[in-house]
Parts: C-alpha cells; sequence; structure tokens
C-alpha cells in the first residue's frame, strides 16, 4: 500500500519534474532559441515581474502589517468588526476585482463620466488603470489578507502580553510597539509577503487583461501564440526556480514564528489588555482598516452587480439580449462538477497517505527496506505539499511536456485525447495543485488525534482498513469537510491551468468571466465573476469562525 501512495505522489510531481528535466535536452536549436529570448522579451519579463513583484511585497506588507498591528494592539471602536471583515478580500480573486476597477475608473465608466461633468473638461481625468500599477493596487488590495492573517495571529498571541510587561518596566506607547511588536511580527511578516509574491508571480489573469510582459503571460504566448515547447519550458523553469526560493523564504519564516511560543502565551494574551485609542488617532486607525475593506471588496462587488443590473435591464428591453441562463448554469455545473471530484480525489488521497505518515515500524519489522520506504513516502509528501506553490502555467507546460514526447514515440496510445479531450487532464492537474491543501488541512487533523487511539486499536486487534474506516475517519470528518471546502473553492477560482487543459465545450466559471471581459464584454462577465466571489466567501466564514473561537 506505501508504494502505491508513493508512486501515486511522484506522479503528481512528473510536471515539476519534466519541466526541470526540459533543460537536459537542449540542443543548439534550443541554446539559440534561449540566446534570442535573452536578448528581446527575457529583459521585458525579468523587469516587469520583478516591478510587480517589489512593489506588491512593499504594498502588502505595510497594508496588511498596519492593519493586523492595528486590531491587535489597540483598541478603538468598530474593531471587533474589523478583524474579521478585514479578511473579505481574500473572497476576491484579482482578476475579478480587475474587471470591476477597469469598468469603474475607464474613460468611459462611471466615475470618470462623473468627474468630466463636475470639472467641465473633455479628456481623460484620471489614467487608464490597464497599467503596472493598476496591477500592484490590484494584487495589494486582494492578496494583504494573507499578510494580515499570519501577522495578527503573530500579535495577538504574544506581542499584546510583552507589551504590557514593557509597560510595567516604563516604555511608553511608541518604545513598546517598535521594540516588542514589530520585533516579534517580522517573520510572520515576511512568511506572508512570500506567499503574496507567490500567488502574485502565479497569476495570468490580472497579466493578461491589461496587457503586462510577465513571466506567466510569456508562457502562455509562447505555447499557444508562438507554439513553442522549448520557449514555453524555459520560462516555466525559469519562474519554478523564483518560486521555489520564495517557498523556502516562507518555510524559513514559519518556522522561526514558534521561537516565543509559551504554554502561557494564551492565557496571558487573554488577560493583557490592548492600547486604547481615542480621538484623531481612533478615527485614524478605524478609516487605515475599513479603507481597504471597502477598495478590496465592497467597491468590486458593488460594480459587478451595477454591471449585471444593466445588462438585466438591456435584457428586459430587447429580448435579442436576453441573458442566456441556459449557459450559465451549464458553466457553473462545469465548475461545481469539476471543483466536487478534485476536492473528493484531494482530501481522499490527503486522508490516505495521512494514515500512511502516521503509521510507526512495528517491533521486529524496523528493516533497512521499510525505514528506506518511509523515508521515500516523507519526500513524496513533501513534494505533494510543495505543489499549491506551483504555478498554473508551470503545471500545464509540464503536463504536456512529457504527454507530447509521448505521442511522438507511440502515437496508436489514445494518452492525448484522454489528457486534453476529457476533463481526466484538469482533475489531474487541479491535483498536482490543490493536493498540499487537502494535506496540510488533514494533517492537522491527524495531529489532534493522540497516536494512543492507534496503539489501543491495534491491541484489540483491529487491521489497518479497520483502524483507518471506523476509526480516523470518522473522528477527521469535520477537518476533511473543511479541507474539501478550501479545495472547492480554489478549484472554482483557478484559471491559468483551466484555460489551457480544459477540453471542447467545458468552460467555467472562472475561464468564461475571463474571456467575455478580454472581449470587453464587462456586462456579461459580471454574473460569472460574481458568483466566483460568492463561493470565495466560505473559506472567509471559515476564517470568521476560527477568529472567534480563538478570542473565547
Amino acid at each position: 500500500m506505501r508504494r502505491l501512495i508513493t508512486l501515486v505522489c511522484l506522479l503528481l510531481a512528473l510536471p515539476v519534474l519534466s519541466v526541470l528535466l526540459s533543460w537536459l535536452g537542449l540542443d543548439e536549436s534550443a541554446l539559440a532559441l534561449l540566446k534570442h529570448q535573452a536578448e528581446t522579451v527575457l529583459p521585458q519579463y525579468i523587469g516587469t515581474s520583478l516591478q510587480l513583484a517589489v512593489m506588491v511585497a512593499l504594498g502588502v506588507a505595510l497594508l496588511g502589517g498596519a492593519c493586523a498591528a492595528a486590531v491587535s494592539l489597540f483598541d478603538f471602536p468598530g474593531r471587533r468588526w474589523l478583524e474579521w471583515a478585514l479578511l473579505l478580500p481574500m473572497a476576491m480573486p484579482a482578476y475579478v476585482a480587475a474587471y470591476a476597477y477597469t469598468d469603474f475608473f475607464q474613460f468611459s465608466g462611471p466615475l470618470q463620466v462623473a468627474l468630466r461633468d463636475w470639472t467641465g473638461r473633455t479628456g481623460a481625468v484620471l489614467p487608464d488603470p490597464r497599467s503596472l500599477w493598476g496591477a500592484v493596487l490590484l494584487f495589494v488590495l486582494t492578496l494583504y489578507p494573507y499578510v494580515y492573517l499570519l501577522t495578527r495571529t503573530a500579535l495577538a498571541e504574544r506581542a499584546v502580553a510583552l507589551m504590557e510587561a514593557a509597560r510595567l518596566l516604563g516604555a511608553g506607547p511608541a518604545r513598546r510597539v517598535l521594540e516588542v511588536a514589530l520585533p516579534l511580527a517580522r517573520p510572520a511578516l515576511a512568511a506572508g509577503v512570500a506567499l503574496v509574491l507567490m500567488e502574485t508571480l502565479a497569476d495570468y489573469g490580472v497579466g493578461a487583461y491589461f496587457g503586462l510582459s510577465t513571466f506567466t503571460t510569456g508562457i502562455y504566448k509562447a505555447w499557444l501564440v508562438m507554439n513553442d515547447r522549448a520557449a514555453a519550458a524555459q520560462l516555466a523553469s525559469m519562474l519554478l526556480v523564483v518560486v521555489a526560493l520564495l517557498l523556502w523564504l516562507e518555510q524559513r519564516a514559519q518556522a522561526k514564528l514558534r521561537y516565543a511560543s509559551t504554554r502561557s502565551g494564551a492565557q496571558h494574551a487573554a488577560e493583557a489588555r490592548p492600547i486604547r485609542l481615542r480621538g484623531v488617532a481612533a478615527v485614524a486607525a478605524w478609516l487605515m482598516c475599513a479603507l481597504p475593506i471597502v477598495l478590496g471588496f465592497v467597491l468590486p462587488v458593488l460594480v459587478l452587480l451595477r454591471l449585471f443590473f444593466l445588462e438585466w435591464q438591456h435584457a428586459q428591453l430587447d429580448p435579442y439580449l436576453s441573458l442566456n441562463w441556459e449557459r450559465y448554469l451549464q458553466w457553473a455545473w462545469t465548475s461545481f462538477k469539476l471543483a466536487a471530484l478534485a476536492a473528493a480525489a484531494a482530501v481522499g488521497m490527503a486522508l490516505v497517505l495521512g494514515a500512511a505518515l502516521r503509521e510507526r515500524p512495528q517491533p521486529g519489522h524496523s528493516s533497512l527496506g521499510a525505514r528506506a520506504q518511509g523515508r521515500l513516502l516523507r519526500a513524496a509528501a513533501r513534494v505533494v505539499a510543495l505543489g499549491y506553490a506551483v504555478p498554473g502555467a508551470v503545471i500545464a507546460v509540464g503536463l504536456l511536456l512529457p504527454l507530447a514526447w509521448v505521442q511522438r514515440m507511440w502515437p496508436e496510445l489514445p494518452l492525448g485525447t484522454l489528457m486534453t479531450g476529457s476533463i481526466f487532464g484538469l482533475i489531474y492537474a487541479y491535483l498536482v495543485r490543490f493536493s498540499g491543501v487537502a494535506l496540510q488541512t488533514v494533517q492537522s487533523g491527524y495531529a489532534r488525534i493522540s497516536p494512543l487511539v492507534d496503539e489501543s486499536a491495534r491491541m484489540l486487534g483491529a487491521s489497518r482498513r479497520r483502524l483507518f474506516l471506523e476509526l480516523h475517519v470518522p473522528l477527521l470528518t469535520r477537518t476533511a469537510l473543511a479541507a474539501a471546502l478550501l479545495v472547492f473553492v480554489d478549484v472554482i477560482k483557478e484559471l491559468p491551468a483551466t484555460l489551457v487543459l480544459r477540453p471542447f465545450n467545458s468552460d467555467t466559471l472562472a475561464v468564461v468571466a475571463y474571456q467575455l471581459a478580454r472581449d470587453e464584454r464587462l456586462g456579461e462577465a459580471a454574473l460569472p465573476a460574481l458568483t466566483i466571489v460568492l463561493v470565495g466567501l466560505a473559506p472567509v466564514l471559515m476564517l470568521y469562525r476560527a477568529l472567534r473561537q480563538q478570542q473565547r
């Protein structure tokens, strides 16, 4: 059984390995192509991606860190409500916010029309949002909750109690914040920024819609427009190296989050009181926390609702423009079907893999072969856990590269039809991308089950199968449902891999919203986009419940 699980994990690592191994078969033509890229498009890809990454990192660090410090270290009116409302932009994918902001800020949008009427000008009053600065603003407003959540957790667990101790020693408020709270939050801040950068570099929807030359858009252009697999593989491998570096930095920062953990930390944090703000300081803190909620969630939702309402009005006035609810239901059904299948497969694999990792060699059976098999299984599990950091563009290229090689070697095999002409290839890509989410959630559930439970069951003669089905699965029901929900929402929002690997007549809500917005049919894109946002609220509500339980 362990060998089968290890084989499945290695299959999920195949796309990443194929991208990395593509460098081994470089010939003169491939080297010439790489040189040509270095002289033409590669500097632009590197420059744009670097500018985007640096500005987004600074933006989310300042915004997420400031909001986390405000709600954790200070007390002001509306703080309890803002604590969970600051998570709402997590439900708003950046590419959906891009559609809303483009309609709101463009020359013919409601804001510029109102400003021209007010000022009497005839030209553009505001710059075009479809630019590098517009992309930076969208990423900061939709991704800062990653930094906010990690930093808030670190500050809530330790900083308030330590600041109270510093106050008793005579330190003033400014010194307590600068010399006690901020150093404690630095590892969490670094981990959150690394996660945001991975999401930013993996994005395709915003870059393609705004016409930015990033690594991800370059990969798709090389594969789909230029029909050049070698160029796409080279760009994908470069992006993969950058993402791997960010992942290493994130894991290193996460490891530092444990350095000040104590058993009584939660009790001391509950007894300590945050600094009370009054007057102008309280208003400034409230505005600072409310502004990203309005700009990152409320405003895009209102714009999308306006677009949908206008589209519905046009449909009422002209029967030829009626909303095609049948097509919308088909897109929604395709999205939900794919998400449900991927969630079920990912959670099932995570449960089995978690149980295998939990097993310990029995006395008398700890041979070298068993230990080597256990090490191989743990290594394969780490590969699965890293899948979430791999961009969808890299997964798509990594899946199609070995597929093209197999078709050249054995053209009679129907592997191409299976992987690109059915939903099997999409489910495989989703498992590569999101199995790590399910595995981490399930392993956190397994950590709460004492090993003595397993030992007691074995002493009563329970087999591995019975132990798993009758003991582990019932105890992990809530954890498995949470993992399934997270994978479900991630698949609903996924765009890059779906755009390349989807079979004919299998458009999802994310793909349809992107295609309609690209064709400037923002009114028709509003309904699929709103559906994606509505589904994305589910994990936000789950996080809200976790925050409420943490406060009790």
